[in-house]
């Protein structure tokens, strides 16, 4: 899952050309053909989840004899580098699955059919779907894939850590949350430089770019609203102004960390906190770090979380029986019991919102983050440029947290963010 972070800025953006054909022009009515229908499937799924997905797929091919799907493991970079080029030589998949903040890039590009249809029928309306998870592939007003992974960001903490500063319960809001980090910031021989800090919070290149985006959200600000940058908004302001005051003042977390640098931290006993993803459990486990997961705490306003997501789409390359074959998949793929060992097999919540943690509950991590799934919601859904927007904010809250004046930095960033929601 590490692997799918690093990727997720990786799409075929640079290319100037647009594919012939409509998204569109896999006719809705469409059914499959007199005979067997063959699929191609690219995924980025290169460890175990991989496997996992592969058995499903071969299960739904012995379900029936309409459909064959086969499947091509690649990484998420090299779907990203390929995808187009392949499809404007008719020969790319007829599904494939990408990181959700890329879906928007090739839509524009003509790349991907609408699925307005699938989501119209009954089957997938009785499915329950996370409806934050379905925005991820919105485009326009149009759906042009559906969500097989979407994630809350959390916050991992260090049990012993906590113990030994006498913390028994963790904190719920961010007054706790700067208060309990505090506690568990320790400077032994005051240098001012501390031995251990009471959280980890990178200021750029966050995990899937969604940490501010989660704070600002739980203070009730946006990034956008529609094709309008809002990130120099009064309350985005005020969640800087508010974190940047923490970690100067206050000296809770390092400056100048990134993701990768974060998770170090956090990994070598360093640091008690961390917002992160799934995976830290098993960093933490790598490390013999007695851990913990919870929710983001909650903002004055809301608990938000930005989700890290993965999408899949049916190609332009497909035509009406190929498109029809593979919504059959998707609603195979969307059955509660498949869902349930998709949740297991990948490591993140079911999709569904009818099965409950008690359901998952043989992996602990996932029971854990099922439960705050609905706090979760898309990064930038929609937004072509995103990479652009989220680049803008980076440079705010990196600069912000050595010393610079958010509201003057925000204003700019936003600026920056509009000349890319522009084109």
């Amino acid at each position: 899952m590490k692997k799918l972070v690093a990727a997720l800025a990786v799409v075929a953006a640079g290319s100037s050309f647009a594919l012939a054909g409509c998204s569109g022009s896999s006719g809705s009515s469409a059914t499959a053909s007199s005979g067997p229908v063959t699929l191609t499937f690219w995924h980025g799924y290169t460890e175990a989840d991989g496997k996992v997905l592969d058995q499903i797929v071969t299960d739904f091919n012995s379900s029936q004899s309409d459909i064959t799907i086969q499947t091509t493991t690649k990484t998420w970079a090299v779907i990203g580098d390929t995808l187009l080029t392949a499809l404007s030589a008719d020969e790319g998949p007829d599904i494939v699955a990408l990181p959700a903040e890329n879906l928007p890039v090739y839509a524009s590009k003509g790349a991907f059919a609408t699925l307005d249809d699938f989501y119209a029928s009954d089957t997938t309306k009785n499915a329950s779907l996370n409806p934050h998870a379905v925005e991820m592939v919105q485009v326009d007003g149009s759906a042009y894939g559906v969500p097989i992974g979407f994630v809350p960001l959390s916050v991992v903490y260090n049990k012993t850590l906590f113990a030994a500063a006498g913390i028994t319960t963790f904190p719920t809001t961010w007054d706790e949350w700067v208060a309990d980090a505090k506690k568990l910031t320790i400077d032994e021989n005051g240098d001012g430089t501390p031995e251990q800090y009471g959280l980890a919070l990178p200021d750029h290149s966050t995990v899937g770019n969604g940490v501010w985006p989660s704070l600002f959200y739980g203070n009730g600000g946006e990034l956008t609203d529609g094709s309008t940058s809002v990130i120099d908004s009064s309350a985005n302001v005020k969640t800087l102004t508010y974190w940047a005051d923490a970690v100067i003042k206050d000296k809770i977390s390092p400056t100048g960390l990134d993701g990768v640098a974060s998770d170090k931290l956090f990994s070598s006993g360093k640091a008690a906190m961390e917002v992160g993803g799934p995976w830290m459990a098993s960093v933490a486990t790598e490390n013999n770090i007695d851990y913990g997961i919870a929710a983001i705490h909650a903002g004055p306003v809301a608990q938000a979380s930005s989700a890290i997501g993965i999408s899949a789409a049916v190609t332009s390359q497909a035509d009406g029986a190929k498109k029809a074959a593979a919504e059959k998949f998707f609603d195979y793929f969307f059955s509660k019991k498949v869902s349930t060992t998709w949740s297991l097999g990948s490591g993140w919540p079911p999709l569904r919102t009818d099965i409950p943690a008690a359901d998952v509950s043989s992996n602990p991590v996932v029971a854990t983050l099922t439960g705050f799934a609905d706090t979760a919601r898309p990064l930038l859904p929609g937004v072509a440029n995103s990479t652009d927007v989220l680049a803008a904010i980076d440079e705010a809250t990196q600069k912000a947290l050595a010393g610079g004046d958010p509201a003057t930095l925000l204003a700019t960033a936003s600026k920056s963010a509009q000349q890319s929601l522009d084109g």
